[in-house]
């Protein structure tokens, strides 16, 4: 079960991780984003991975290169056919326009994949990744140096490239083509690319890596990365259902994408937008915090809650470990039901323990609602002169601030609608 779009990946998560200088490597990155690890083992793994690029910042920083080029050269490579080098006997009379033509696709490939690897592939410390993208950077090495770069590069550069260095060249990529190596190459470069763009993200907005407990979500000065000059807070709770309440406008629904986030992200191996975080391994995930109907299907908001619900009751009933998040619980219905139903589904999430629930409410006839495995905070709103303040800052308990009413008399929609003076008179 992946419900993320809440998410909203690719409008709100991409933008922040997207250093890409190509839409090849703009689409790998995607897919990363929207792609679940399988365990643990995977998570730690891509953290090494990344971690290794953030040792070799000092190298790829600067990665950058005329997208231009690389735009012709992925379609001259991948578009190359040995039938370009007969019937023109070309070595052998004088040039004609497909020989002028192949001598510049060359010349450009050689200028291109030379400063890739004299800037940047060579200089990087193979050695500070683990040894499963080792692999993955040793392909691209080998695919480089396949080239004879320096040698060709200098070629060029004395403005000496003869027809048997294009007869070489083109050998060269027919071989290339045969052993099927030039679709992985790209494949290699455009990952690569995509963990030089998140490990950028992560080192210029100073996220951390998050360690991983199953019974335990900690996280220091956590925040969205979106919102400017966002309050940052603290949470920490080992009960399974957190029960968010507080009055409109006080961060809800900010608060709940935050921690969204911040689980997602670490689960896809990626650091989070928190100085510091412990957090669960999760298989499943259900975020619903935008309210929507599903035309398609003809269901209201309140019954896209409950099928949303039985696909996570469902999932944790088997055992697997998920993250949820109901924004507003069941508020499409009356207040008497949301009380009744919004009770028994915290009670009985709570008894799955191996998953994490996150639930926002306004009924204060739910904060008796508590057993070990559930938790309640509000985000804190102070009243001074009788005007709402809000602080956005996360606190344990229930509040009692309601500034419905306070709001409401604030833009003097009470003296409106109670004046005595009839539009009849």
């Amino acid at each position: 079960m992946k419900n993320i779009q809440d998410l909203n990946i690719k409008n709100e998560i991409l933008p922040i991780f997207d250093y890409s200088l190509n839409s090849f490597t703009k689409n790998r990155l995607l897919y990363l984003l929207e792609t679940p690890l399988k365990g643990e083992n995977e998570i730690i793994e891509r953290q090494n991975i990344l971690k290794a690029f953030g040792s070799n910042m000092n190298v790829l920083e600067s990665y950058s290169y005329t997208v231009l080029y690389l735009n012709e050269v992925h379609f001259f490579l991948n578009t190359f056919k040995a039938v370009n080098l007969k019937s023109k006997g070309f070595l052998f009379s004088s040039p004609d326009d497909d020989e002028i033509l192949l001598k510049n696709k060359l010349h450009q490939l050689i200028l291109f994949f030379h400063r890739l690897e004299s800037f940047y592939f060579s200089r990087i410390r193979v050695k500070d990744f683990p040894e499963i993208y080792r692999k993955d950077l040793n392909r691209i090495l080998s695919f480089l140096s396949f080239f004879e770069l320096k040698h060709y590069e200098f070629i060029i550069r004395e403005k000496r490239l003869k027809r048997k260095h294009i007869k070489e060249l083109a050998d060269k990529i027919l071989k290339l083509q045969i052993e099927q190596r030039i679709e992985t190459f790209w494949g290699d470069l455009f990952l690569f690319e995509s963990y030089c763009s998140i490990s950028l993200a992560v080192k210029n907005k100073k996220f951390s890596f998050p360690t991983f407990h199953e019974k335990e979500i900690n996280l220091n000065e956590f925040y969205h990365p979106l919102v400017q000059n966002p309050v940052k807070n603290n949470f920490t709770a080992s009960s399974n259902v957190i029960v968010l309440n507080g009055p409109n406008m006080s961060g809800k629904s900010t608060f709940l994408k935050s921690i969204s986030l911040c689980v997602y992200l670490g689960n896809l191996g990626l650091a989070i937008p928190a100085s510091k975080g412990i957090i669960p391994v999760c298989s499943d995930f259900s975020i619903g915090i935008n309210k929507r109907d599903n035309i398609l299907s003809g269901y209201s908001h309140f019954m896209t809650e409950i099928m949303n619900l039985k696909d996570v009751v469902l999932n944790a009933a088997e055992g697997k470990k998920c993250f949820a998040v109901f924004d507003e619980l069941f508020s499409g219905t009356n207040v008497e039901d949301a009380s009744e139903i919004c009770r028994t589904t915290i009670n009985g999430l709570s008894k799955y323990s191996n998953s994490y629930f996150f639930i926002s409410t306004h009924i204060q006839e739910l904060r008796d609602v508590t057993n070990d495995n559930i938790a309640t905070f509000y985000l804190d709103c102070e009243l001074i002169n009788n005007v709402p303040t809000f602080t956005y800052k996360l606190k344990k308990g229930w509040s009692d601030i309601k500034v419905g009413r306070i709001l409401f008399d604030k833009v003097g929609l009470n003296e409106l609608l109670n004046t005595s003076k009839s539009s009849d008179n």
